[in-house]
């Protein structure tokens, strides 16, 4: 049985050091039945939860997420963090930054049960990409108060 201190503590070192090769070890952070939610995702499962992280592979140059605050307590934790990555293609060159937390609840052995991601999908990334910036701008000045 681990402390939720030590099993954050060692998801956070999973994250920050998270590469393709890592990917291998996600079965020792995460329960076999784990459930992790994202804005674009909601899956089951450890492979589920590994082709997410595969996935994002493909999509992105770089990523690298920072955790730059945390509080865990009695089987659940929260962490502030930090994503850099590059945009495939498009912008490619622009290191791109999202900020968002994540509620995360511990099993006794202290593998995670339940990972949820929140950020704002419309400030942090829609609003980056070319017309459909422009719309979210638009609408935001639209029902922006005075």
């Amino acid at each position: 049985m681990r402390s939720t201190l030590e099993a954050v503590a060692d998801l956070i070192r999973f994250y920050e050091g998270l590469s393709p090769a890592s990917l291998a070890e996600i079965s020792r952070i995460y329960a076999a039945e784990a459930a992790f939610k994202d804005p674009f995702n909601e899956v089951r499962g450890v492979a589920a939860i590994e082709r997410v992280f595969r996935h994002m592979y493909t999509q992105v140059h770089e990523p690298r997420f920072r955790v730059v605050s945390h509080l865990a307590e009695q089987g659940e934790a929260w962490l502030a963090w930090e994503f850099r990555f590059r945009f495939r293609g498009w912008r490619s060159g622009e290191i791109q930054l999202v900020r968002g937390a994540t509620h995360l609840r511990f099993a006794p052995d202290g593998q995670v049960l339940a990972h949820r991601d929140y950020w704002d999908s419309g400030e942090e990334l829609f609003a980056k990409l070319p017309v459909l910036g422009s719309l979210i701008g638009w609408l935001r000045r639209r029902l922006a108060a005075g």
